[in-house]
């Protein structure tokens, strides 16, 4: 980091000198990197007046999976979720993060059954009795980003699927109990995996969450595989995502050959995921987005 005068102003743009702001903050930072532990970058850290911002784009996000939950039926295809998400976005104030990034071509991502993620809304795809669904939304308001994810179960489903998506969100439930100042994102990490293996269910290793904010996708990678005390070191101002992806079967995956995007679980099980943006705070943490 940057070395900074005691009484020169701090680096955070409260306006205050080091010394009496964020220096012993530094310091405590710097030990834990002295010991051999992954620490944040200040740039990875947002402000009060931009953690306010993503706040701000959360209401954003929340409302638009609001009108989501009000749609979702069999019968409906998944290019009408997109067409909600991008009226609501709009005529909020927003845009839709996903749409365009990196060349992805819709507003929002609608994984069905056995796709993990990145399901791509078509007119073609119906939704049926016994489905489950993820709709991942995404959102840039005033130059904030903000980001989650629900599961919606369409009809009655079988006794299997309605277990996987109930343990799927206690899965991040599980690891947003675990997200502490001065703790470790392999606290976190681990709760999510253990609990998801009590279950008899495997959590995917190559795709995790993300830091968020200021961009869409931030430093770190956010992996909910990994074991307690290890990861990024958690401190206050430092926001990211929980979306561990719980499949019934095996953690292998793949993507689609024609599209790029599709993921789908190797052995043709279902999957399922729930997801929130987290800000963590002196005293524990705060969800923004759900």
């Amino acid at each position: 980091m940057e070395k900074i005068g005691r009484n020169d102003r701090c680096w955070c743009g409260s306006g205050k000198k080091y010394k009496t702001c964020h220096m012993a903050f530094d310091e405590k930072i710097h030990r834990y990197e002295l010991e051999g532990h992954m620490v944040p970058q200040r740039g990875m850290l947002k402000s009060r007046e931009q953690i306010q911002g993503i706040r701000e784009s959360s209401v954003v996000n929340i409302a638009v999976l609001d009108a989501v939950d009000k749609i979702m039926a069999p019968g409906i295809n998944t290019q009408m979720i997109d067409d909600v998400v991008c009226q609501v976005t709009a005529s909020m104030g927003g845009i839709p993060a996903p749409l365009n990034y990196e060349g992805y071509p819709k507003s929002v991502c609608t994984s069905i059954n056995q796709v993990v993620c990145h399901g791509i809304p078509s007119k073609d795809v119906v939704l049926q009795e016994g489905d489950i669904v993820n709709v991942d939304v995404s959102t840039l308001y005033k130059g904030y980003y903000s980001d989650s994810s629900r599961m919606y179960c369409i009809g009655k489903v079988s006794p299997e699927k309605e277990k996987l998506v109930r343990v799927a969100r206690e899965c991040m439930e599980k690891g947003i109990a675990m997200v502490k100042p001065w703790g470790f994102l392999g606290d976190m990490s681990q709760a999510v995996n253990d609990y998801a293996k009590q279950n008899g269910y495997s959590v995917v290793v190559d795709i995790g969450g993300h830091g968020i904010g200021l961009e869409f996708h931030e430093e770190p990678f956010v992996s909910y595989v990994a074991k307690a005390g290890t990861e990024m070191l958690l401190v206050p101002g430092f926001v990211f995502t929980i979306e561990p992806m719980v499949n019934m079967g095996t953690n292998e995956i793949y993507v689609d050959e024609e599209d790029n995007w599709t993921v789908y679980t190797a052995d043709g099980k279902p999957s399922a995921q729930w997801e929130v943006t987290v800000a963590v705070t002196e005293e524990g943490c705060e969800v923004l987005t759900w």
